[in-house]
């Protein structure tokens, strides 16, 4: 399973597996009856989730019912617990959208909600990331997850986001990191795919991303307060969920 999820991923363009990839992880979903972990996303149960990634997948990461994977259950968890998003009326541009938030989000009656992406079948808006086209102060809430590690310059995509907040809105802009690096590299003389893949683990990948993450989201004008709620949950929910263990969340505030 893991060899053909680690192919799949490499080599399907990421637009057909938003389209198709659902339906199948519907039947792969029967192996993994049980009640071991939880998605608290859809609130189905499983034996284990289903590996993900690339090289190699990681272990229990992917619910085969929503597609949620581990950030986007802690991701979850955060709204709930530390946000009125599902309660107060908001706008929110979601860029990039997850198909196992889109229908849910969607749904919510208290919720504006745009879709926004250069690429995505699953958005509503087409549009660049370092031109939104929307004026400043429009939207509550923006979400913009595992894109600026895609862009030509974050530091512009991230302003526009801040642009378009209201005053004190607020932000979820995740992007992978490096632990291990103090600071994020980047090198704009890799031209190639096959020089970023070797750089950086894919080939549409432009910046490996550091500890200073989270000052370069400030340095395009948000506030940050990063958020480790894993740590505060404890092992036991970090296990039940199948939490990422070392993801911090950054909240931006305008």
């Amino acid at each position: 399973m893991k060899h053909i999820i680690s192919f799949i991923i490499r080599k399907v363009p990421r637009k057909y597996l938003q389209l198709f990839s659902h339906n199948i992880l519907k039947v792969v979903a029967i192996f993994y009856r049980g009640n071991k972990v939880a998605c608290p996303v859809c609130r189905k149960t499983f034996s284990k989730f289903v590996p993900y990634g690339r090289n190699p997948p990681r272990n229990n990461a992917l619910c085969p019912n929503c597609l949620a994977l581990e950030r986007h259950r802690l991701m979850w968890l955060f709204l709930k617990e530390r946000t009125d998003f599902f309660s107060s009326p908001l706008k929110v541009l979601h860029v990039a959208p997850e198909i196992c938030f889109i229908k849910t989000f969607e749904a919510l009656d208290n919720l504006d909600y745009i879709t926004a992406d250069i690429e995505s079948p699953l958005a509503k808006v087409k549009m660049d990331i370092h031109q939104i086209p929307f004026p400043d102060s429009t939207f509550d809430v923006a979400f913009c997850n595992h894109v600026m590690e895609h862009v030509e310059d974050d530091i512009l995509a991230m302003r526009e986001l801040n642009r378009v907040l209201k005053p004190g809105g607020w932000a979820i802009i995740q992007s992978p990191m490096d632990h291990s690096r103090t600071v994020t590299y980047e090198d704009k003389n890799l031209l190639s795919a096959e020089d970023r893949e070797k750089a950086h683990g894919q080939k549409d990948h432009l910046r490996t991303y550091g500890q200073d993450y989270p000052l370069r989201l400030e340095e395009s004008g948000f506030k940050v307060t990063p958020v480790d709620l894993v740590q505060e949950k404890g092992k036991d929910i970090a296990e039940r969920y199948a939490l990422p263990h070392d993801e911090v969340i950054y909240l931006c505030h305008k």
